[in-house]
């Protein structure tokens, strides 16, 4: 079973291991962004203290981040 998250610590992860940094918050959301050469690419995070599983996958492939990847840069800082 995969770990819960909470919308800080996705925005933490993205913003170390993927290039993002915080750019607004409006509410409850928070609006990560990452240039990647002459695009940006923007994703919209809530600031909840757990996220679905599904949550998790749309913040993801709004910011372009394959999946895998993701779980494996979380399980290579745990060892």
């Amino acid at each position: 079973m995969p770990k819960i998250f909470s919308g800080k610590q996705i925005i933490k992860i993205l913003c170390r291991e993927f290039g993002f940094y915080f750019f607004s918050q409006k509410g409850s959301h928070a609006k990560l962004k990452k240039r990647e050469g002459n695009r940006e690419i923007i994703t919209i995070i809530p600031i909840h203290k757990e996220l679905a599983r599904g949550t998790l996958k749309g913040i993801l492939e709004l910011a372009e981040v394959d999946e895998q990847e993701f779980w494996e840069k979380i399980k290579s800082k745990k060892s």
